[in-house]
């Protein structure tokens, strides 16, 4: 692996860059969180050559917001589904978006 090549990878969301314990200090909140979140398959770290493991920063974001539920009352289970439906739902925006582009770009043919 040259320097660019890892220069590259710190902008790639998915590319699992934080310890456990670096992700929760980041989020501001355990690692059994974390762990939890893990459990309840919210987010799936990758794991080290070791077997620690490590969070991307797309996997950061998706646990902040179960914290931002939960820190509200939420139950964690019910916080991680309601993340995993916005997530849903977001991709599913985006999907639609590209097709109206898409079709606007191409017009049916009349005939």
């Amino acid at each position: 692996m040259t320097a660019g090549d890892s220069f590259g990878r710190l902008d790639d969301d998915d590319y699992p860059a934080y310890t456990m314990g670096r992700a929760a200090e980041m989020l501001g909140t355990t690692q059994g969180f974390l762990r939890a979140v893990g459990e309840a398959r919210l987010i799936t770290p990758l794991r080290s050559g070791g077997g620690h493991r490590r969070y991307s920063r797309y996997q950061l974001r998706i646990a902040a917001r179960a914290r931002e539920l939960v820190d509200q009352g939420t139950p964690i289970e019910a916080a991680c589904r309601i993340v995993i439906l916005e997530d849903q739902l977001e991709e599913a925006q985006r999907i639609n978006a590209e097709y109206r582009a898409s079709a606007s770009d191409n017009p049916p043919a009349v005939g």
